[in-house]
């Protein structure tokens, strides 16, 4: 196992961004990297690492990492390099995940393979390692992005897996925070509703359809998910917090 108890004399924050090649993930890593720190980031891919860090202008202070977030190796790697690169690691994002929409009859088991991979597995080794090395730093921020539609289900948008799985994540935050109380390691999350981002399909349907999911009739976008990402991890008081920025349509039925 890779040791998390690096010491650093630097006094720039470094992050780890899990799934930062695209979408929320870049923006949130792009986000953090405007503000002087430095960050990690995450993806299956070498080729779609260097794809992110070209579009951002090839920052020295980001440092892809590539390899499947499901396979511990990968988050051994990732904290391994930020202690080598950086000296230590100050916010974990957990931004990785699979959401897929269809009946519950229609998924098969390598849909659920994946969707535990990604979404447990991918969420556990990593807050695991943030806990130890963040614990002994007595500082930092873990912060997990999950989903709306696993706080308030809607009937339009059936999703069993990321339900469940995203909905087990939002108890596992609250129980980590407690855990971690008294260590200064603060533990939240972000449960983002219809964010305009590129996994979503294009065409006017499929938006209209879309800015039903909320009471308010809009979609997001990813500077609506980076705001909140950036208060909770700015904050030295907030931890146990599921913060919904989804239009209202966690409010109820409507």
């Amino acid at each position: 196992m890779i040791d998390t108890n690096g010491e650093n004399d630097v006094d720039t924050k470094t992050v780890i961004v899990t799934g930062a090649s695209s979408g929320l993930g870049l923006a949130i890593a792009e986000a953090y990297l405007k503000l002087g720190y430095n960050v990690v980031g995450n993806a299956r891919t070498q080729e779609r690492l260097d794809e992110a860090a070209a579009s951002i202008g090839n920052p020295k202070n980001f440092v892809g990492v590539a390899g499947d977030i499901g396979k511990p190796e990968t988050t051994e790697a990732l904290f391994s390099k930020a202690i080598e690169a950086f000296g230590k690691v100050d916010i974990l994002i957990n931004n990785a995940g699979i959401f897929l929409a269809k009946p519950v009859a229609d998924f098969t088991g390598d849909d659920l393979e994946s969707i535990i991979s990604t979404n447990l597995k991918g969420w556990f080794y990593p807050a695991q390692a943030a806990a130890k090395h963040m614990s002994a730093n007595g500082v930092g921020h873990i912060l997990t992005i999950t989903a709306c539609i696993a706080l308030q289900p809607n009937k339009n948008l059936p999703c069993l897996l990321t339900q469940m799985t995203k909905g087990g994540l939002d108890h596992a935050v609250k129980g980590l925070a407690l855990e971690l109380a008294s260590t200064g390691v603060q533990v939240n999350a972000v449960a983002p509703g219809i964010i305009d981002t590129p996994i979503l399909p294009r065409g006017e349907e499929n938006w209209a359809f879309f800015r039903t999911l909320a009471p308010n009739n809009k979609t997001g976008v990813p500077q609506d998910i980076v705001d909140a990402v950036l208060y909770l991890t700015g904050s030295e008081y907030v931890t146990g917090s599921i913060v919904t920025v989804d239009g209202g349509s966690t409010t109820g039925v409507w």
